[in-house]
């Protein structure tokens, strides 16, 4: 089944976002959108969604995970693997640190996160596969939907590239908290 319409949606799939990088003004600035076409959100933006999920008895069924995406900034915490430990969910950095999730669970869903350092240098051998251009965005969206299919990335490269399928039923937000690209991502 389509998703619903949506009046914040804008062509091309990504959604009205509130004009703000993980609560630092940008001035207008688009570098953070992630427009894939098939759902999408963007860096501090409203959450994405692809198809319809399944078994969720229409909008009535996603109504607490927006609600939960739209709040991710109070959810996430940024700490070391140790402090974080009882998170539901982590990332853990190239650095040492780790990005956990705090936030309630919403019945009959499951969460995944993943999170980059936004100055990380691109690995070459990736930017020539799937580009630069907004690549660690990209990159932690896959990433958590990886997670919540339980598919390999490699497998989800082949597949997919960096891209969201049409019918991956789920939805996710990617914003920029401090130094971070993170998504969050549900899938039922």
């Amino acid at each position: 089944m389509p998703p619903r319409s949506d009046p914040t949606r804008r062509p091309g799939g990504v959604q009205a976002g509130d004009g703000r990088l993980g609560g630092v003004p940008t001035g207008g600035d688009r570098r953070g959108v992630v427009p894939d076409g098939a759902g999408g959100g963007e860096v501090g933006g409203e959450p994405g969604r692809t198809g319809h999920p399944a078994g969720t008895g229409g909008d009535a069924g996603i109504r607490p995970v927006p609600a939960l995406l739209g709040a991710a900034e109070r959810h996430l915490r940024v700490g070391t693997p140790t402090e974080l430990r009882d998170a539901v969910t982590r990332s853990h950095l190239d650095d040492g640190r780790c990005v956990g999730w705090y936030g309630p669970t919403a019945p009959g869903w499951r969460v995944a996160i993943d999170a980059e350092r936004a100055a990380a240098e691109v690995p070459p051998a990736l930017a020539a596969r799937f580009g630069p251009v907004d690549f660690w965005a990209r990159w932690t969206r896959a990433e958590s939907l990886c997670k919540l299919a339980e598919v390999p990335v490699a497998a989800w490269w082949r597949r997919h590239g960096l891209s969201v399928p049409p019918h991956a039923g789920a939805v996710w937000r990617t914003l920029r908290l401090a130094d971070l690209v993170i998504t969050v991502a549900f899938a039922p």
